[in-house]
């Protein structure tokens, strides 16, 4: 019978695994079957990291996005089983609410300035582990907890690793900039690196998006070709009014990516 299903398309199911519940919901064969890969291996590579990089006594800076809340069931689970002692710090208001909500001590960098290790996801990381971030919107404050740490590890699934920055992650660099300074911004970047610069618009309200730190975001979508991406990122930081950008340069020590045959691999600074 489910065989039979199977072949025309569609199938009903309760499924309660690792990568997903799923409760009466119809799905296409190809929509679940791709959903649970990339959702194992968002858990496998989160679940790695932690498990490598945490330890007791340790302050944790914790990322944004869906590949972190694995991290953040991940660090509860050795709280609640081996009693470790952590203190997370966010990186959004995202982060702040998933450490709050599965009970683990929340701290600030006012009074954790030093963090042993930060996990973040990555929107795409290149061969040179030169990460473009930011496509929820949490830049800065990812930036800044990122800076704090004696490590920063990413954790994502395998459709981020590429060879070079928008291979495969087609949204674009992420700038945060203050709203008044927002086009002479995107035209300066423009005419000195080509592609072209869309402000980023709300989905759920009218306007644009406004970040946790009351700044728009220009998405950059830059042309083909080879970048200094570190110059790259110094000379747009320097044009006033920019606040950061989502390049990551240099940052990053280590990368999971977990793949969709349930192995995970693994790329060092």
């Amino acid at each position: 019978m489910f065989q039979r299903l199977l072949r025309t398309g569609l199938v009903t199911a309760y499924i309660n695994s690792a990568a997903f519940t799923c409760i009466n919901r119809t799905f296409t064969i190809g929509e679940s079957v791709a959903k649970m890969s990339l959702d194992q291996a968002k858990k496998i590579a989160a679940f790695k990291a932690v498990d490598e990089y945490v330890k007791n006594d340790t302050v944790v800076g914790v990322g944004s996005g869906s590949t972190v809340v694995y991290a953040v069931q991940r660090l509860a689970e050795r709280v609640k089983t081996e009693g470790l002692k952590l203190v997370c710090i966010p990186t959004s208001f995202q982060a702040r609410q998933l450490i709050i909500d599965n009970g683990l001590v929340l701290g600030d960098l006012e009074q954790n300035p030093k963090i042993d290790c930060a996990i973040d996801g990555a929107d795409e990381v290149d061969a040179d582990m030169v990460l473009i971030k930011g496509g929820g919107g949490c830049l800065l404050q990812e930036k800044i907890v990122a800076s704090c740490a004696d490590q920063l590890i990413v954790i994502a699934d395998y459709t981020k690793n590429s060879k070079k920055l928008g291979e495969q992650y087609k949204k674009g660099i992420p700038i945060e900039v203050v709203p008044m300074a927002y086009v002479p911004i995107r035209n300066r970047v423009a005419a000195k690196y080509g592609g072209k610069l869309n402000l980023r618009m709300a989905v759920a309200k009218a306007g644009p998006v406004v970040t946790d730190n009351g700044n728009f975001i220009l998405d950059w979508h830059f042309p083909e070709g080879d970048f200094d991406w570190d110059a790259v990122n110094r000379d747009i930081m320097m044009i006033p009014g920019v606040v950061e950008t989502g390049l990551f340069v240099k940052m990053a020590s280590k990368a999971y990516f977990g793949l969709a045959d349930g192995s995970v691999t693994e790329r060092t600074a």
